[in-house]
């Protein structure tokens, strides 16, 4: 796996703007904890190493929620409670990036002959975040707040990831750099 990106990259700080835009005005859910912890997974999401961490017996990827709960999380584990903390943040972070990042590859993840066909991503990230956030200890990162605060407002989050979408769309197809915060 890939090292993290660090905060300090610019990409990083990218995504931060734009994100903060995106919640901060566009929506109007200024919480600057929900804006870092977002910006985070845009810039870590931009390896898909980081999608797709886990693999099945065989090494290959694991690409379907559904079978990422039902292989990862039956396996036997020292720590189970720790384990699945991870595993359900991760498929929070999975759902509401795919949700609102890439909509048009829903279809894709969730053809006939996938796992997750039946699956509501939306319903599914909000579900695993509030597990998330009940399994989490006293000074677990990232809070169990912050987790909860992320399947309470999913879909808020969703309609600001969908704006920086298109944020970052423009920028490419215009080649100019995205709007300042703050003039």
């Amino acid at each position: 796996m890939r090292l993290p990106i660090p905060p300090d990259h610019a990409l990083h700080r990218w995504f931060s703007g734009l994100v903060q835009q995106a919640m901060y005005a566009d929506v109007g859910l200024c919480d600057p904890t929900l804006v870092d912890y977002l910006a985070e997974l845009l810039t870590q999401f931009i390896h898909t190493d980081r999608i797709f961490p886990f693999r099945d017996a065989q090494g290959k990827p694991i690409e379907d929620v559904a079978e990422l709960l039902e292989h990862v999380l039956h396996q036997p584990s020292p720590a189970p409670q720790v384990r699945d903390r991870v595993i359900h943040r991760h498929v929070g972070d999975f759902t509401l990036f795919w949700t609102s990042i890439y909509p048009e590859n829903l279809r894709r993840l969730r053809a006939r002959h996938r796992k997750d066909h039946l699956l509501d991503y939306t319903q599914q990230g909000k579900r695993s975040y509030a597990i998330a956030s009940e399994l989490s200890d006293a000074g677990a990162e990232p809070p169990a707040s912050l987790l909860k605060l992320l399947s309470d407002e999913f879909e808020t989050c969703m309609y600001g990831l969908g704006i920086v979408r298109e944020q970052v769309r423009t920028a490419a197809v215009e080649n100019v750099p995205p709007k300042p915060i703050w003039k």
